[in-house]
């Protein structure tokens, strides 16, 4: 079981739940496309074996080959505007037609105008803009960019977090999962436990997450040559909200120690808190920005990174290089993103949506002992599920179950940490969807409930 209890970036996928669940899906053609995957492709832990096999996808259903639908409520934190959004797609066969491919050398108009959007959007000085094909290369620039500014190279994160794949990547990360087996990774990396109150070293302390942001200064003061602080806002995976006071004080620590605060927004932008950035909660500036994800409208892959005027100084040093660096088609179809969150009032409707999300999940807790807390903000929820509410023992079967029993009823999402269903779907999502959303979800955890 400790490989179980050590899952936390995603779901169990090479347990026996998941060979009962090829047998729901019961089809040849399914399982003759999943049985060429597993051919073909290098295996990889959290991504394989697959699930199901895709067709086809719009709004917020993802449609398998056979006809069924899933509501998702994960899609990679891709889907601010649900799939094929028609505005999105418009923009970029019109884009297409045009200019589909930048080489370097070159920039063009729709790189241009995305980069100065999101300068606009940001505070204060934060207006110089570097773009990547994926979240991992705008963390790769970020961390490169601190060491130019600070000329000091380490780094201190999170234990748990993720914030991208390549070797740079995973090692100012804290999964297991990404690290292991990988001998030397990027020296200079020390990881601080991430800010919790429900569990955790310091959830017992008394004063909140405050002595997580406390042990940031320990760490900076007793390791020295420290350049960056690198965070998620509110770790996604298994929604985790700092409080303002934790924010404060990183903030105030950071500026005191010359430590650049990085923020690795790449999965939780654009909305998805219930406002633009999910920064804006806490009313603080950062001093770099990572950005992906839903930046490339469900459609591209887009990525960027935004960091102070003042830090425009690396011009001898290629920070990113990428062959799709400024994408026209991901160019546009960022700007068509925002656009149409704008345009649509999609903040105040997400603002909204929490409200009612809040109210549901209480009632579910309420209702089932299993449910030990409910977490969320905008439309990113967490429903964090133990075995007893006293000893907070993570109910990792259960949790398990409760995916299944959901997507045999149309319903996707992930488990984090083992134990926490993470509810995150897109913006476009009505109060209608979301209620059958629930009603779904109530029954798996009825079902999951009689295990405990």
């Amino acid at each position: 079981m400790a490989a179980v209890h050590n899952r936390t970036e995603g779901d169990i996928n090479l347990s026996s739940a998941r060979q009962d669940w090829y047998a729901v899906i019961n089809d040849p053609e399914t399982s003759g496309y999943l049985h060429e995957d597993a051919e073909y492709f290098l295996h990889q832990s959290l991504s394989t074996p697959c699930l199901d096999v895709l067709a086809s996808c719009e709004g917020i259903y993802l449609t398998d080959v056979q006809g069924k639908r899933y509501m998702d409520f994960h899609g990679n934190n891709v889907h601010q505007l649900g799939y094929r959004h028609p505005y999105v797609i418009e923009k970029l066969k019109e884009q297409l037609d045009i200019l589909p491919f930048s080489p370097r050398r070159y920039t063009n108009v729709p790189a241009i105008e995305l980069a100065k959007k999101l300068g606009k959007l940001m505070p204060g000085d934060l207006n110089r803009v570097l773009f990547a094909p994926g979240g991992t290369s705008a963390i790769s620039m970020a961390l490169k960019l601190a060491r130019i500014v600070t000329g000091k190279h380490k780094v201190v994160s999170l234990w748990d977090s993720f914030h991208g794949a390549s070797l740079d990547a995973i090692s100012a990360g804290g999964e297991l999962d990404f690290r292991k087996d990988m001998g030397p990774l990027m020296p200079g990396v020390e990881r601080i436990p991430p800010p919790m109150t429900y569990r955790g070293p310091f959830a017992t302390a008394g004063n909140g997450d405050v002595s997580y942001a406390d042990y940031l200064e320990y760490v900076i003061e007793k390791e020295g040559d420290i350049g960056a602080f690198v965070i998620e806002t509110i770790r996604n995976t298994d929604v985790q909200i700092p409080s303002r006071a934790y924010w404060e004080r990183v903030r105030a620590i950071c500026t005191k120690h010359k430590v650049l605060l990085i923020l690795d927004e790449i999965p939780i932008a654009f909305g998805r808190t219930g406002k633009m950035f999910a920064f804006e909660h806490y009313g603080f500036e950062p001093d770099i920005v990572c950005l992906g994800k839903g930046l490339g409208g469900g459609v591209m892959p887009m990525a960027a990174i935004v960091a102070r005027d003042g830090y425009n100084v690396a011009q001898s040093v290629s920070l990113g290089h990428f062959t799709h660096e400024k994408s026209p088609l991901g160019s546009v179809a960022a700007l068509a993103m925002l656009d149409f969150i704008e345009q649509n009032d999609l903040l105040a409707k997400v603002n909204a949506d929490a409200d009612f999300m809040r109210k549901e999940l209480e009632k579910l807790k309420d209702k089932y002992p299993i449910i030990g807390e409910v977490r969320g903000i905008g439309l990113l929820w967490g429903v964090e599920l133990v075995k007893d509410r006293e000893t907070k023992e993570k109910a990792v079967l259960e949790a398990e179950t409760v995916m299944y029993e959901c997507l045999k009823n149309g319903l996707s999402f992930k488990v984090s940490q083992g134990n926490v269903v993470q509810l995150s779907p897109p913006l476009i999502i009505t109060r209608e969807q979301l209620t059958e959303a629930l009603r779904i979800l109530e029954k798996a955890i009825e079902t999951a409930s009689v295990l405990v």
